[in-house]
């Protein structure tokens, strides 16, 4: 680790500490930087929640959640003790005083214990309207006086529209600065969400014809064979748009879109990401039929078995009008991009697991060969496979093997697990990482988070205003409704499909 920066003394508080994402993501993510000896040698979990758990029990619940999610396996017992040595839990309730009062006592024990200021991150762990009142809590009990060692993390959905995140963000403003802000989506902390950056600006094979000139048409696809399962009253309130367009979605399309920044810095990366969202062509409300297809999932099969339809799962309503799966085309209105169609695709309850990205090129301008010579001929084509497998495969024509010229679509991939056999981090252990060091570049500032929801609202209102009377409209186990197909396909195009050829 000579010569690599690592945080310094890091207390991380997480509100919401005996819940769910803290055991089965958060802590498994802190003990595997631990393992790879990314921790401070002073740092420590302060778990807050409302069960009544003696630290003991609290350790050993969080030691089962390693256990069971950890990329590293199960716990060593040694490696565990050591590091279970670093949890603490405190039980209170998130609207008294006395707990932010507990915190500070406790922040400051350790502080004394480690001879120094250290590092205080505040962890949002809890559903999105906490937020607010523990936010001015930790202001009003002075937890953040120090702004250069105090950080906010806020998990999506940022908001739930453009006039609830302008609150949202106000009331932050009043106790941090935005650099001490980092509203986390853990897609960008994913290995091949950032080596889309690297394959971009490190090379100088395929800028040149990441434009308008070269390029036909832009795919992002992330689908989950996944229902709801039991988090139906939260997604009765998000839907698809919410969900997964505004932050997911939407900051795959700024990374594949963006100008080269000037450098990796935070600050400017974020800005080419904002550009992008600026010049994203606004969808008018009379024009949301033209440019966005939703839908919502009905029984069906599922690799074998026979799931329900999204009506019938649990604290849904019988009439939903929530969408699960939607797909809108967009036009970024810039030198680069005018023109260019990208087509944005998310849904519940589809035939596949896929997060991908696909760049489309255009055919050749004249084809020298003859008819008889091409078989199956196909635009070049790249492929970013984000999940299940991570990857990347491009397209191309070649000949085939024999006396004749005859010609067919062969592929160049690069696969990740292939070629680094060392574990892959979890989004996660990146995030948290850079939490501790305070570098904000893989985070959402303020003005991207804005501009994403002002980009839906109109699509958001028209859908909330106008009920749809064919749902359910696509069957569990589908590629989605019949008229995502037709939004793409009347513009000569089609949806990738998925499954993928695996080869």
């Amino acid at each position: 680790m000579d010569g690599i920066r690592k945080p310094g003394p890091t207390v991380i508080v997480i509100f919401g500490g005996s819940g769910d994402l803290s055991w089965r993501k958060l802590v498994p993510a802190l003990y595997n930087l631990y393992l790879a000896k990314w921790i401070p040698e002073n740092f420590a979990v302060l778990g807050l929640g409302r069960k009544n758990l003696s630290e003991a029990d609290f350790r050993s619940h969080l030691h089962e959640g390693v256990d069971l999610f950890s990329r590293s396996g199960k716990a060593a017992k040694a490696d565990w003790d050591k590091f279970a040595k670093c949890i603490h839990y405190l039980k209170g309730d998130l609207n008294e005083t006395s707990t932010y009062a507990h915190i500070d006592k406790q922040i400051k024990v350790l502080s004394k214990d480690w001879k120094g200021e250290v590092n205080r991150v505040f962890y949002m762990a809890v559903a999105p309207e906490f937020i607010e009142e523990i936010s001015t809590k930790i202001g009003e009990a002075g937890l953040t006086k120090d702004r250069k060692l105090s950080r906010i993390v806020i998990e999506k959905p940022f908001g739930r529209d453009l006039e609830s995140a302008i609150h949202l963000d106000e009331i932050l403003g009043r106790i941090f600065e935005e650099r001490q802000i980092f509203r986390i989506d853990h897609f960008l902390g994913k290995e091949t969400v950032q080596n889309i950056l690297a394959f971009r600006f490190a090379n100088a094979l395929f800028e040149p014809l990441w434009n308008r000139n070269y390029i036909d048409h832009v795919q992002i696809t992330v689908s989950e064979q996944l229902g709801v399962e039991k988090r139906g009253a939260y997604y009765e309130a998000s839907g698809a748009l919410r969900d997964m367009i505004q932050n997911h979605l939407l900051q795959l399309l700024c990374l594949i879109a963006m100008e080269p920044p000037v450098s990796f810095d935070g600050d400017e990366v974020r800005n080419r990401k904002v550009d992008v969202l600026h010049a994203l062509r606004k969808i008018k409300p009379d024009e949301v039929s033209r440019y966005a297809v939703r839908g919502q999932y009905g029984s069906g099969w599922i690799e074998g078995n026979k799931v329900i339809g999204y009506r019938d799962e649990q604290d849904v309503a019988k009439d939903s009008n929530t969408e699960t799966f939607a797909a809108i085309k967009f036009f970024i209105d810039n030198w680069r991009w005018q023109d260019v169609p990208f087509y944005l695709r998310t849904g519940k309850r589809m035939n596949d697991s896929a997060s991908l990205i696909s760049i489309q090129f255009k055919p050749v301008p004249h084809q020298s060969f003859q008819n008889e010579t091409i078989s199956n001929l196909q635009p070049n084509r790249l492929v970013m496979n984000i999940q299940p497998e991570m990857g990347i495969r491009l397209q191309f024509q070649a000949k085939r093997p024999g006396l004749k010229m005859a010609l067919a679509p062969v592929e160049m991939q690069f696969d990740y697990n292939e070629t680094y056999h060392t574990g892959t981090p979890e989004a996660y252990e990146i995030l948290l990482l850079d939490v501790m060091l305070g570098d904000p570049g893989l985070f959402m500032r303020a003005d991207q988070v804005e501009a994403a929801w002002s980009i839906l609202m109109p699509i958001i209102k028209v859908w909330e205003e106008n009920p749809s009377i064919s749902f359910p409209n696509y069957a569990a186990g589908t590629q989605g409704p019949e008229e995502a197909e037709a939004l793409i396909a009347k513009y000569g195009h089609n949806w990738m499909n998925m499954p993928l050829d695996k080869k």
